[in-house]
């Protein structure tokens, strides 16, 4: 498989807000950790509807949210990859959001099976 051009797509398909396509490239069995919660790991998704309903809960929230200035880093012999972005949107209320953060990526024939993912805090 190749790493970067499904970090490409991955990031393609978060800006089109595209959930089924998202999903596409997910495993039955995939861990998504997101960085806020009450947990060091912040919140823990597992498995695919869990993970389609928490980002549906991100598009709702930030519904002009986009991934710019993209950039992929691979490790294919260990089938992971980084993509780096800095998101910006809106939220309902108003307010602009710009951070810059990234995902870890890891990938099982072909496949997410655990996406972590981290951003800056801005006060």
């Amino acid at each position: 498989m190749d790493i970067r051009s499904t970090l490409t797509e991955l990031c393609e398909a978060f800006n089109a807000h595209d959930l089924d396509r998202i999903m596409a490239f997910f495993a039955d069995d995939c861990v998504l950790e997101m960085p806020r919660g009450s947990m060091p790991w912040g919140t823990r998704c597992e498995g695919k509807r869990n993970i389609r309903d928490a980002l549906a809960t991100r598009f709702e929230g930030l519904p002009d949210v986009h991934y710019g200035n993209p950039r992929h880093f691979v490790d294919a012999a260990a089938d992971t990859g980084i993509s780096k972005w800095t998101l910006t949107g809106t939220t309902r209320e108003g307010t602009r959001k710009e951070v810059q953060g990234c995902d870890f990526y890891t990938f099982r024939d072909g496949k997410v099976i655990r996406k972590d993912s981290y951003w800056k805090i801005v006060e």
